[in-house]
């Protein structure tokens, strides 16, 4: 797929770089997550067009026009979910639902728009010291997974754990182990309409793991895979037969 064809946005909701909490962010992501996210898939996609949205944007940066011109979103949150506004909520969900590809990000698992496009609840086991995750791939066959080391070793990184109450995915292509013995689907895909998501969980505001080269390589690939561009937006439209015809139909049916 040319590279060209490629419109990508990452929102970030940029909360932890405006608090610098914690006090690492600033040196870890001088750029904010965004600007680092953004940079990786530069590495991979020098010709797409990439662009950063933040939750202090008007309309939280994801206008119409902005979802329009996206051919993949990727989402990160974490301190702020419950201010993303719901009407743009909506509005990146009928995007998602016609076609727009979209990467949710570590604890954007319990994002508003993952929460909706899911149906469940998205929780999940976490403790966070800072211990290893080695991320296996378990669908080495999956384009997200070309050229991906096994395991992919991240020295320093929160601990997210299942049970993860999501539902089935589509595909499983990555589980994380950790020092402490858990494990868990660090790496998902789903199809809702015509969109395609993927979710992938490393990547936590106190580690600098979206600077790691194979990381970066991941979210390159995901892009790649839940790109459609120049796909027309269009929602699957849901019909209902009109009861009394349908019961009508039915009763001549069976005369």
């Amino acid at each position: 797929m040319p590279n060209t064809e490629l419109s990508i946005t990452v929102w970030n909701e940029g909360v932890h770089e405006a608090r610098n909490s914690p006090p690492s962010i600033g040196e870890d992501y001088p750029d904010g997550i965004h600007g680092a996210i953004a940079a990786g898939l530069a590495e991979h996609l020098p010709d797409a067009r990439i662009r950063t949205a933040v939750l202090a944007d008007p309309e939280h940066g994801l206008t119409e026009e902005v979802l329009a011109g996206t051919d993949v979103l990727l989402w990160w949150g974490h301190a702020a979910h419950d201010q993303v506004a719901d009407e743009v909520v909506e509005r990146v969900k009928r995007h998602v639902l016609g076609g727009m590809g979209l990467l949710v990000l570590h604890s954007g698992h319990f994002s508003k728009i993952f929460v909706s496009l899911m149906g469940t609840t998205c929780s999940l086991a976490w403790r966070n010291d800072g211990g290893r995750e080695l991320v296996w791939t378990v669908a080495p066959g999956h384009p997200i997974a070309e050229g991906i080391e096994s395991p992919i070793v991240i020295p320093r990184q929160e601990m997210y754990g299942e049970l993860f109450d999501i539902p089935t995915p589509d595909d499983l292509v990555f589980i994380s182990s950790f020092e402490g013995g858990e494990v868990f689907r660090s790496g998902v895909t789903f199809t809702r309409g015509h969109g395609r998501i993927f979710y992938f969980s490393p990547g936590d505001q106190e580690y600098p793991v979206y600077h790691h080269p194979t990381v970066r390589k991941v979210l390159a690939n995901g892009v790649r895979w839940a790109a459609q561009p120049g796909r027309a937006r269009t929602v699957p439209t849901v019909t209902n037969p009109d009861r009394e015809s349908f019961a009508a139909g039915r009763t001549g049916s069976t005369a």
